[in-house]
Order: C-alpha cells, then sequence, then structure tokens
C-alpha cells in the first residue's frame, strides 16, 4: 500500500474513533438497554397470556407473536416511523425507534420466558401448594428463579442480538454507532475502514456483554436442582 494512503487511512481511523463512541453512548447503549428493559416485562405478560387457559388472553398473545415473528424488524420500525404520522402520531426518533425494538424484543422474548417456565418440572408447583402456596406465590418464589436461570443463556443471545439491531436506528435518521460510521464514510468515500471500525465496536461490546452474561450465569447456578 502507498505510505500516503496508509497515513491517510490511519488518520482517519484515528479520528472517527470519538464520533462513534459518542454515537455509542449517545444512541446505541441506550437504545439497547432501554429497549430491552421495556420488553423484558412485555415477554413476561405475553408468555403467561400464552399459557393461560383463558382464550381471551391466549390467543391475542399468540396473534401477537405470530406477527411480530413472521415480519422483520426493519419494516415494523418503518411502519412506526413512516406510518404513524399519516394516521396522526408523531414520535421523536428515539422513541420511535424504542417503540419498534420493544416490541420485537417482546415478541421474542416471550417465547424464551415461556418455555423456560414450561422447563419447570410440574412437581415444582406441586411443592409450593403443598407447604400451603398460593399459584402466584409458587411461581415467584419456586418457579420463577428457575426460569429465569434456564432463560439467561437465550435472553442474554438476545440481548447482544439487539445490540447489533439498533444499528437499524440509523436508518431513521439518528446518529448512533453505525449512523456515525456512514456519514464519515459518506465525506471521506473510505467505506471499507469505516465500517470495519463500527465492526470492531460492536464486537468490543458484545464481549463485554457476553462476559457480564456468564458472570450473571455462574451467580443463578444456585437455583440448579
Amino acid at each position: 500500500m502507498n505510505p500516503d494512503r496508509a497515513a491517510r487511512l490511519w488518520e482517519i481511523f484515528l479520528h472517527s474513533l470519538w464520533p462513534m463512541l459518542q454515537g455509542t453512548l449517545r444512541y446505541t447503549l441506550p437504545l439497547t438497554i432501554v429497549s430491552f428493559a421495556l420488553a423484558l416485562p412485555v415477554a413476561l405478560a405475553v408468555a403467561l397470556a400464552a399459557r393461560s387457559r383463558r382464550r381471551t388472553l391466549r390467543y391475542p398473545a399468540r396473534f401477537y407473536v405470530w406477527i411480530i415473528r413472521g415480519t422483520p424488524v426493519l419494516v415494523q420500525l418503518y411502519l412506526i416511523f413512516y406510518g404513524l404520522p399519516n394516521v396522526g402520531i408523531v414520535l421523536p426518533a428515539f422513541p420511535t425507534v424504542v417503540l419498534a425494538f420493544t416490541i420485537a424484543e417482546g415478541a421474542y422474548g416471550s417465547e424464551i420466558v415461556r418455555s423456560a417456565i414450561d422447563s419447570v418440572p410440574r412437581g415444582q408447583w406441586r411443592a409450593g401448594y403443598s407447604l400451603g402456596m398460593t399459584g402466584w406465590q409458587a411461581f415467584r418464589r419456586i418457579v420463577m428463579p428457575q426460569a429465569v436461570r434456564v432463560s439467561l443463556p437465550p435472553l442474554g443471545n438476545q440481548f447482544i442480538g439487539l445490540l447489533k439491531t439498533s444499528s437499524l436506528a440509523a436508518l431513521v435518521t439518528l446518529q448512533d454507532l453505525f449512523g456515525v460510521a456512514k456519514q464519515i464514510a459518506a465525506t471521506t468515500f473510505e467505506p471499507m475502514l469505516l465500517y470495519v471500525s463500527a465492526g470492531l465496536y460492536y464486537l468490543a461490546i458484545s464481549t463485554v456483554l457476553a462476559y457480564g452474561q456468564r458472570v450473571l450465569e455462574r451467580r443463578f447456578r444456585r437455583y440448579e436442582l
């Protein structure tokens, strides 16, 4: 490689690190954390509704999961961002993306939570009843801790996946990590360098999250039978 070009690439790389870090701290991480935090209670509610004996709860929950799992997140994001203004609902970009991601992650997460609850042996419920617990008490004190332990690995993967999915926010004007990389690539005409740099950022954050996931899994092993 030409030394002048190598020096130019190195200079662009160094100057892009801080703007991409700003995009990460300002949008990428907040979008991921807020959306996932909101999606967890949605996932639990939908999972419980899907397991309910009441058709009025079970069927809407299953329909919601069917619709969301069967359509791309990008389509859902565009429907909310560009579709809602057509019916008089105008939201800023950040809450729009959070809403789209929460709806999507709530559906995917509900299947993880539902399967985790179903994996707990029925005898655990009966053990709670034999101790005089109500159904809710048995669920909260006995079943849920075990279900959390089972669901941690797939939910951790879901969280890391959401981090990468957050790059879609760049398509609706948010200058997140990927959005900043796109902007700098457009002005420097070095897309390969900038997209590799963005990929390294995502890889570094995902590595840290994966480590945190393993720490949580070890702590919840005390609930193993």
